[in-house]
This record gives structure tokens, C-alpha cells and sequence, in this order.
């Protein structure tokens, strides 16, 4: 590429490219706007559909209301109600007539006559459901009704039922009681279902406690009640678009209205799936012209960066190579104006820093294997290779922590040579000190992996035992006592043999500190020593063992 030599110009050429950045901005501004438009659009739906379906309920029920209204006014029930106030028993044509009447209305599932104190008088059910009347009829109930009960589900019936209320009027326009009707919601829901075919809305009905009891889809199949936040936001904003987890339990775009001035609530809904349906369909073709675009722009920049990118490329990941210990790297210097002048620099600080790094590692090494030996030494009694007491401490007071917090028990075994000194006023103390090797490998050999052998000073040892029991720490004991007695080392000739005394202790929760563990341990130690040497002593509860009888702890 003739005149794009420097990487300013190359860099220069590449922002010219970057003038397409605007135009992906402008389809991004104008899928919010479609995106908003989409929503308006929706929220029209939504409100539309709702005031029908509200339109149509309010008729139908003004219908019903009316149709009860015209039976309150019958002679029977005016009658029948003046001779009830009367006399102790409801009028048998009062019943005899609701049942006719009801036969003839077939939204009607119950007819009931109450006189002025809300008293039963007659009922075409046989257990008919409790109204409260109202204490005072105010015009426009005394002219229209009251609904006394409802929208819910009866399901004793199957099916929506809603209880409606009306005054009997007398002549003089009295009140001498009233009628109540329960009407079947149900055979609403065709009528419904017919609004709504063809719609990708569902409309439905709810209860006063907000349970779904009429859909426009199937019933109340499928329905579920919806958060009760969900709802009271709903109700105290009517008429507003929402969004939330739908009564079929899918997100949804809805809103809520009521029927008139009743409790009557209807709830409108549309899967946002289906509402943004065309905007995923947008979106795709908005991402198909940003590939389209991208891919364009990257076959410039491929021999863009035949020249720049590349060589760049090559230089950082030599640079993160540097970064991560890796000073092997040695970059070809082939490149072309800045690139070569800052490839040979590169090159030149990396042979410094190799040569700096290896002797600051040959350095490291030697800290580090005169760390390891001090770190052993601090540790290691030098003659057995055991712990030492140092180490025993620390160990101790790890493992009693362990107990207080974890609950891990564990013991502490104290063993003494009997007779040292004498065997080193016999043989000499190399020896005893041959002797205390030998007896440290028979510790190692007679605990397990994780216990800890640690010379406690002299001729005294110390063993912690991780979770054992008293019988298996007592067990350990005697197997250490046995075969420190039947083992041997010779000097000058002759086999020279040694016994040893133990006591044996375990963790207490009385136990405050290590050297609570160890003065038990030592005591019982020595309460073996003063029973006989070689033999083992317990300082807690449980048998103790000796060479050839068996003592009691204490």
C-alpha cells in the first residue's frame, strides 16, 4: 500500500474506516424507537380489549340486575313479605314462585327473599348462602342493586357464580326486604371467548382476593394467581400497562380495569414473546447488516494489518511472554520503520534482563536450600532425627486447638530408657547414644503416618497420637514397650538390651493448656517408673498394661 508507510498514516486510514461507527448508531436509536412504538402499540391493544370485555360484562350484568330488579316488584314477593312480617312462617307461594321463576331464568342459580331485618323467608336452595344487607339503601343501590358477594368460584357448582342484591319495594316505596340472586358467571364465558378470538390478549376475570375464577381461554384452566405486589400495583394503577409473570405463569405486558363501580376486576394480558416478536425480527436483520459491515471493515483492516496489527501482535505476545518468566524470546528484526526501531530495542532489553535473572535465581537457590537446612535443624533433635521439642510444642498446641474447636481427640504417649545412665557408665556413651537411635527407629516403625515422634530431652521421648481411642493409644504403648524389650544392639561383642517406662494420657476438655497434656503424661510416667520400670502407666480412666500384670489406672 503505496504512501502508508508510518503507522500514523496507517492509523490515520483506519480512522476513516471508523466513520461507520455513526451509521450503527442510527440503527441502534432507531430500534429503540421501534421498540417504543412497538410498546405504545400493545398498551392500545390491551386497552381496547379490556374495555370491551368490561363493556360487555357491565351490559350483561345490567341485564341481570334488571331481571331481578322486575322480580322484586311481583305481588307474590310483596305479598308474601307483608304477611312474613306477620306471622312466624315464610308463605309457601313466595318459594313455590322463585322456583318457577328461576326455571324460566337460566342465569339464575339461586333465588333467596330476606324481610327488612335480614331474616330468612323463602329460598329455592336448600342451604342458602349468608347475606348481609345493607344498613341503609341509598337511592341509586335501592334503584340499581348491590352486589353482595363475588366474583368466586362456587365449587359446589363448578362454576363463577356472583351474588346480587335488591331491595322490595313496597307501594309507598317502603323497604319490606330484599332479593338476592346468585348468577352464573359462566355463561358469560362464550360470550367472552368470543371477544377475544382471533386476539393474541387474554382476558381474565378475577375474585376479590385476586384468584383467577374466568379466562377467555378455557376457563381457569392453567390459570395461577399472580404476586399479590403484582396485583395491588395493577389495581391502584388501572388502566396502565405492566410488566410481570402472568396468570400462565409467563412474562407478560398487562393491565387491569373495573367493571363500573362494582369490585368486579378484569385483568388484560399478552405474552411479551409474542409482543416483541417483530422486534426480535428487526433485531436479526439489524444484526445481519452489522455482520454484513463487519465483515467489510475487517477485510480492509486484514491488509491493514498485514503491516500494523501484525507485527504489534507479535510484540505484545513476546511481551506477555517476557512478563509471565519467559526470557527465551528473541524477535526477528524484519519489520519496517518504527517497528524495526522498536523490535531491536525490545530485543536488546530482554538479553539484559535474561542475564539479571539468572543470577537472581542462581541467588534464590542458594537462600533457598540454606532456608530448607535451617528450617530442618530448628526442627530435628540432630542425634535421632526426630522432632525436637521445639517442634513438640507447636504440634501439641496445634492439636489441642484442634480439640476445643473440632472435637478431635487425641493422646500424648511419654517414654522414659530405664537405666540409662548405668548402661552409659557400662558401655559408654557412644553407646547410649547408638541406644536412642535404635529406639527412635522403633518408635517411627510402631506409629502411624500421622502421629508425631519427638525427643523430649535425654533419654525421654514423646509421642501425640491423632484421634485415637484410650484402648488404641494404650495398644501403642504396649507394642513400643514390647519391642524396645525384645530388641538388641551389640557392642564390644555382646548384645546389650534396654527396657522402657510410658505413661499414657489423653486430650480433657479441662484442658487449658499443652502442659496440662504433658504433666499427665509425665506423671503417669513416672508412676510406672515407681511400679517396677517396663511397663505402661494410664493417667485416665481405663486398663493399663505392664510387662507381666496388669495395673490400675489413677
Amino acid at each position: 500500500m503505496v504512501g502508508f508507510k508510518s503507522i500514523k498514516s496507517k492509523i490515520l486510514a483506519f480512522a476513516v474506516l471508523a466513520t461507520l461507527v455513526p451509521s450503527v448508531g442510527l440503527g441502534l436509536l432507531t430500534y429503540w424507537r421501534y421498540q417504543a412504538l412497538v410498546s405504545g402499540n400493545v398498551a392500545v391493544e390491551l386497552r381496547v380489549l379490556s374495555n370491551y370485555v368490561r363493556s360487555e360484562l357491565a351490559l350483561w350484568l345490567t341485564d341481570r340486575v334488571d331481571d331481578v330488579r322486575a322480580l322484586s316488584n311481583a305481588s307474590t314477593i310483596r305479598e308474601g313479605l307483608a304477611a312474613a312480617a306477620k306471622g312466624p312462617r315464610a308463605p309457601q307461594p313466595i318459594e313455590a314462585y322463585l322456583r318457577s321463576v328461576q326455571e324460566k331464568l337460566d342465569s339464575n342459580l339461586e333465588l333467596t327473599v330476606l324481610d327488612a331485618d335480614g331474616r330468612l323467608v323463602a329460598s329455592t336452595a336448600a342451604s342458602p348462602a349468608p347475606i348481609t344487607l345493607p344498613a341503609t339503601w341509598s337511592e341509586r343501590t335501592a334503584l340499581g342493586g348491590v352486589i353482595a358477594d363475588g366474583p368466586r368460584w362456587d365449587s359446589a357448582r363448578a362454576t363463577t357464580t356472583l351474588t346480587v342484591v335488591v331491595p322490595v319495594l313496597s307501594v309507598g316505596n317502603d323497604v319490606l326486604g330484599a332479593l338476592s340472586a346468585v348468577l352464573d358467571l359462566g355463561r358469560l364465558q362464550p360470550r367472552l371467548e368470543r371477544i377475544a378470538q382471533g386476539s393474541a390478549i387474554e382476558a381474565v376475570l378475577l375474585a376479590q382476593d385476586g384468584a383467577p375464577v374466568l379466562g377467555t381461554r378455557g376457563g381457569t384452566a392453567g390459570l395461577s394467581p399472580i404476586l399479590p405486589q403484582v396485583l395491588q400495583r395493577l389495581r391502584t394503577h388501572p388502566g396502565e400497562s405492566v410488566a410481570y409473570v402472568g396468570h400462565r405463569r409467563r412474562e407478560v405486558i398487562g393491565l387491569a380495569g373495573a367493571v363500573g363501580s362494582s369490585p368486579i376486576a378484569i385483568v388484560v394480558e399478552r405474552e411479551r414473546a409474542d409482543v416483541y416478536r417483530a422486534r426480535r425480527r428487526l433485531l436479526e436483520q439489524f444484526a445481519g447488516l452489522t455482520v454484513a459491515l463487519a465483515l467489510l471493515i475487517g477485510v480492509l483492516a486484514f491488509r491493514l494489518g498485514r503491516s500494523i496489527v501484525t507485527p504489534l501482535h507479535t510484540l505484545v505476545s513476546a511481551v506477555d511472554r517476557v512478563a509471565g518468566g519467559d526470557l527465551s524470546v528473541n524477535l526477528q528484526n524484519d519489520g519496517k520503520n518504527e517497528i524495526k526501531r522498536l523490535t531491536r530495542a525490545f530485543n536488546k532489553m530482554v538479553r539484559r534482563l535474561r542475564r539479571s535473572h539468572d543470577k537472581v535465581e542462581a541467588a534464590r537457590a542458594t537462600l533457598q536450600r540454606q532456608n530448607r537446612l535451617l528450617h530442618a535443624l530448628s526442627v530435628t533433635d540432630a542425634l535421632t532425627g526426630l522432632n525436637n521439642r521445639k517442634k513438640l510444642d507447636s504440634t501439641l498446641a496445634e492439636q489441642l486447638a484442634l480439640f476445643r474447636r473440632h472435637h478431635r481427640p487425641f493422646a500424648v504417649l511419654m517414654l522414659d530408657l530405664d537405666q540409662f545412665k548405668l548402661l552409659n557408665d557400662t558401655h559408654g556413651h557412644l553407646v547410649g547414644d547408638r541406644m536412642l537411635v535404635n529406639v527412635a527407629g522403633i518408635l517411627r516403625r510402631c506409629v502411624r503416618k500421622v502421629d508425631h515422634v519427638a525427643r523430649y530431652g535425654g533419654e525421654e521421648f514423646a509421642i501425640i497420637l491423632v484421634e485415637v481411642t484410650l484402648e488404641g493409644a494404650l495398644e501403642t504403648a504396649e507394642r513400643i514397650r514390647s519391642s524396645v524389650e525384645a530388641s538388641a544392639i551389640v557392642a564390644d561383642g555382646r548384645s546389650v538390651r534396654v527396657t522402657v517406662s510410658l505413661g499414657v494420657t489423653r486430650s480433657r476438655e479441662s484442658d487449658a493448656r499443652p502442659e496440662d497434656v504433658l504433666d499427665r503424661a509425665d506423671i503417669a510416667l513416672y508412676k510406672a517408673k515407681h511400679a517396677g520400670r517396663n511397663r505402661v502407666c494410664c493417667a485416665d480412666d481405663g486398663p493399663a498394661t505392664g510387662a507381666r500384670e496388669t495395673m490400675k489406672s489413677f
